[in-house]
């Protein structure tokens, strides 16, 4: 999917949550609307102070809390408002949100093995991973679309919502997307718009190395 408007060399910056004390328990998320920890909000000040550097000309984001305070600090950087729209929440799991990793594994280990194969899943009886990206890739082009030439836009969301969103404005096919890998707490990624669209330039940058702890790993 590439984006329809006339301006060339507009940025997307698509920039993951801080963490939370679910991130640090390895529990499923999904659209549960968990809070920053301490750590969180710092991540997000720090990381913000970097993003604004950029410039941004707008900034969107999902609904949840997690995302909305981290967009907060850059929208106080910056001076611009926050876009919320729901459409930007994380994947909805049903029965897997709140479960551990070791919990979903031991109680749902076909469900999961399959997921990880690259398998079309609605695990927990959610959303399906293209179904993410068929709500939230519409949203960011079309804020994307609003940007001026040369324009830079920050998607404040989620590890799996960016991941898929980032596949389809790529144009990959859904089983290629587990290969853009997982976002840290507070890393984002950068995606160019060229000739041809959308191009990434950027993956899982931030401030220094973290590990991935996330619903998409």
């Amino acid at each position: 999917m590439n984006s329809s408007g006339s301006g060339r060399g507009r940025r997307i910056v698509l920039w993951r949550h801080g963490q939370t004390a679910w991130n640090l328990e390895h529990r499923f998320q999904g659209s549960t609307d968990i809070a920053l920890t301490e750590t969180g909000v710092g991540q997000a000040r720090r990381a913000a102070r970097l993003l604004a550097s950029l410039k941004p000309d707008a900034i969107v984001a999902s609904d949840l809390q997690r995302a909305a305070d981290t967009a907060a600090q850059l929208a106080v950087l910056t001076g611009l408002g926050v876009a919320h729209d729901a459409s930007l929440r994380e994947t909805y799991a049903g029965a897997w949100q709140g479960l551990t990793h070791e919990e979903i594994v031991a109680r749902y280990g076909g469900e999961y093995a399959a997921w990880k194969r690259g398998e079309p899943v609605r695990r927990g009886g959610g959303e399906l991973e293209t179904e993410v990206a068929d709500r939230a890739a519409p949203v960011v082009l079309g804020h994307a679309d609003k940007l001026p030439r040369n324009g830079t836009l920050v998607v404040v969301s989620h590890g799996g919502t960016i991941r898929t969103t980032i596949g389809r404005l790529l144009g990959l096919e859904a089983h290629h997307w587990e290969g853009l890998g997982g976002l840290s707490n507070c890393c984002w990624s950068v995606l160019g718009e060229g000739a041809r669209g959308w191009r990434l330039l950027e993956h899982n940058a931030g401030t220094l190395p973290e590990p991935v702890l996330g619903d998409d790993t």
